[in-house]
């Protein structure tokens, strides 16, 4: 795709429009204001305070008042109206068949008239979006543009006729799809499990299915009491976790312990799919999927017999030893953590170019990922530029995460899996998983065992300093995370109560990574956002491995080039506007280059937008480098389109994606997913 070229000039309706003024304390010394934690810019940058009368003080608030608050976020639907506006799509003509999109041929589709799609070129082609200035991003690929006419490039394409081409032969960069046939044993619970069910017997876990409980149901009108665990019959004669004639009833666990009494009642509810726990992973061979005619003849309703019945009693442990493993060397690389949302392939692919060493995709639920859901799937896929990957993921019991990182192990191609066990968001938390298993020792250490033992691959922890704050205890388990399994862990310098409040802990990682084994690599992560920032780490504390960068790799990717170049780089308006381009372009060959594609590109784009703007550049700040915890005063950048990059309002963001990837629709909002209830409709322009 060709660049647009930027001669440094904005729109006529961005260079017109008033900057907004704001007092900056223009009168303190950038001593008191770093004290204060407000960025120190110099004073030519500043833009000077508004002066306004108290009349206007009180009209101004009176319209703040009135605004609504909730402006930029969207009005929720229910699943009704959802399911009605999709049906409403799929019949427009907008919507065109994605195979006769590609070959420009009505005949190609092989549903013929039971299609869901258009046909109708003619009316497609009348209603199509305005093409984008540039060239189709898979222009220089093998094969034709897999979007054909709904590509907003066609224009572009070699050839005109997209039916006089080849539709075979075109090479993905991307690996780690979920194939149809596995995804299908997975909607249907027949998925074999032979390797983590033979570790988790071996380890006395296997009953332990969720959690191991007794419920009391009372039937109705016979008052007779029915005692079960998770794997039970309930009052109707249905197996809880393998019904055939209705699998979707599951118990839900509202206990985060796992721990219950027999008198507790465990409430019933609907699921989309559950895992069969007494089915496991079985590959025809190491090369071949399973197909659809096989499914029958591998799936067995009986517990088949395990591994681990067929080995002499000496030898029941299947355990790989720590040396069995393929390690991974950590020491002084640059490693991006993996970061929801914004964390995304073309993020991660732009990262590369900068600089990082280790990547990682976002965090990936478990329990999705068992019921074959495509969007969680989706983290999982990894870049042929993504030299040393890994994924991470994300549960709260030692069966679903077995069962995960053998499923990985089988479907996908990766260096190392991460295990989140620090994450603070309350619906992972309340769900028994992320930062809860910092208070369940046991469950970290039965986590850890299984998904050690299931495979062969390295297996990494992610950490918080504790749950809750003052009570730091990973320094009391650091040698036991080592004895369970994990070959690296890394931990983030702040509780699970503090979430991203406060600066990061690193005395306390230092005291972590001093009492850890030899065998246990340890990496710290929080507030590194300079080259300065991980000198001094390496150098304070030299056990440790490296340090993980999160946020400031949002703020300003361009941190693994400094690093490595041990510089401030007082990178250009120019020359982030030719990154977000990169972006602009690995997201298109992502996400796709029709309107769907364009605005999914867009979005994440915007997400990403709402962390760049924080970035103070170097030439305006008179104490260096920038501290993560600083709040910048509004200022001027030097040239139009710095200040435009400096702006937090959502309208202006929505401008640079603009810029990059034409007008946004009718009616299009945005409200960053960290920060949804901080702008109002005004934001919108």
């Amino acid at each position: 795709m060709a660049e647009p070229v930027f001669d440094g000039r904005l729109p006529e309706k961005i260079q017109e429009e008033p900057l907004v003024l704001s007092s900056n304390g223009a009168h303190e010394t950038p001593e008191e204001l770093v004290a204060k934690a407000i960025a120190p810019i110099k004073r030519e940058f500043l833009r000077p305070p508004p002066t306004r009368t108290s009349n206007q003080k009180d009209s101004v608030l009176d319209v703040n008042a009135k605004a609504p608050k909730s402006g930029l976020v969207k009005e929720k639907k229910s699943r009704r109206q959802l399911k009605r506006e999709r049906r409403q799509e799929r019949q427009s003509a907008l919507n065109l068949c994605p195979e006769v999109a590609k070959t420009g041929n009505i005949s190609s589709c092989s549903y013929g008239d039971k299609c869901r799609y258009s046909h109708d070129v003619e009316a497609f082609k009348v209603q199509k979006p305005a093409e984008l200035e540039g060239e189709c991003p898979f222009i220089n690929r093998e094969g034709p543009c897999p979007f054909g006419l709904a590509c907003r490039f066609s224009g572009t394409h070699k050839d005109g006729d997209p039916s006089s081409t080849c539709t075979e032969g075109r090479k993905s960069s991307e690996i780690n799809g979920l194939s149809k046939d596995v995804q299908k044993l997975l909607w249907k619970n027949k998925m074999k499990f032979s390797k983590a069910d033979a570790v988790l017997k071996s380890l006395s876990l296997l009953g332990h299915k969720k959690c191991n409980i007794k419920l009391s149901t009372e039937k109705e009108g016979k008052g007779q009491t029915v005692s079960k665990d998770s794997d039970g019959i309930d009052e109707n004669g249905v197996t809880q976790m393998a019904a055939d004639s209705d699998p979707f009833l599951v118990a839900e666990d509202n206990n985060p312990d796992g721990i219950s009494t027999s008198d507790e009642q465990r409430p019933l509810k609907k699921a989309k799919s559950v895992v069969n726990d007494e089915c496991s992973i079985t590959k025809v061979d190491n090369d071949a999927s399973v197909s659809g005619n096989d499914v029958e003849k591998i799936c067995i309703p009986s517990e088949p017999e395990t591994a681990m019945d067929t080995l002499p009693e000496s030898d029941k442990s299947i355990k790989p030893h720590q040396r069995e493993k393929k390690l991974i060397d950590f020491k002084e690389k640059l490693y991006l953590a993996p970061l929801t949302t914004v964390g995304n392939l073309p993020f991660r692919r732009v990262c590369k170019v900068l600089g990082a060493d280790v990547t990682c995709g976002e965090m990936a639920m478990c329990t999705n990922l068992l019921q074959g859901q495509a969007s969680e799937w989706a983290l999982l896929r990894r870049h042929s530029s993504e030299d040393l990957f890994g994924v991470q993921i994300c549960g709260a019991y030692q069966d679903t995460v077995a069962r995960t990182v053998e499923l990985i192990d089988q479907e996908c191609i990766v260096d190392f899996i991460d295990i989140n066990m620090g994450c603070p968001i309350d619906f992972v938390v309340n769900k028994g998983a992320g930062s809860a298993l910092l208070t369940k020792p046991m469950r970290m250490k039965s986590i850890l065992e299984a998904a050690s033992g299931t495979v062969g691959k390295p297996i990494t922890v992610k950490v918080r300093t504790g749950y809750f704050e003052g009570k730091n205890r990973i320094d009391s388990l650091i040698a036991d995370i080592g004895n369970w399994g994990a070959t690296a862990v890394t931990i983030h310098g702040r509780t699970r109560q503090q979430r991203y409040s406060k600066l990061a802990d690193w005395d306390y990682i230092y005291q972590c990574a001093r009492r850890a084994p030899d065998t246990l690599e340890v990496l710290g992560n929080g507030d590194v956002f300079s080259y300065l920032d991980w000198n001094k780490h390496r150098t304070d504390c030299p056990e440790l491995s490296s340090c993980m960068i999160a946020r400031g790799a949002l703020i300003k990717p361009w941190i693994f080039t400094e690093i490595k170049q041990q510089r401030h780089w007082d990178i250009s308006s120019g020359e982030r506007f030719n990154i977000l381009k990169d972006f602009v372009r690995f997201g298109l060959e992502h996400w796709g280059s029709d309107s769907k594609g364009v605005e999914t590109t867009r979005h994440f784009l915007l997400e990403w937008l709402s962390y760049t703007c924080r970035y103070i550049p170097v030439g305006l700040l008179d104490v260096i480098p920038q501290r993560l915890n600083w709040r910048p005063p509004a200022y001027y950048g030097r040239d139009d389109l710095e200040t435009l990059m400096a702006s937090d309002s959502a309208s202006d963001w929505i401008r640079i994606s603009e810029m990059l990837l034409g007008k946004v629709p009718d009616g299009f909002t945005f409200a960053p997913r960290h920060k949804s209830s901080g702008y109002d409709q005004a934001e919108n322009g």
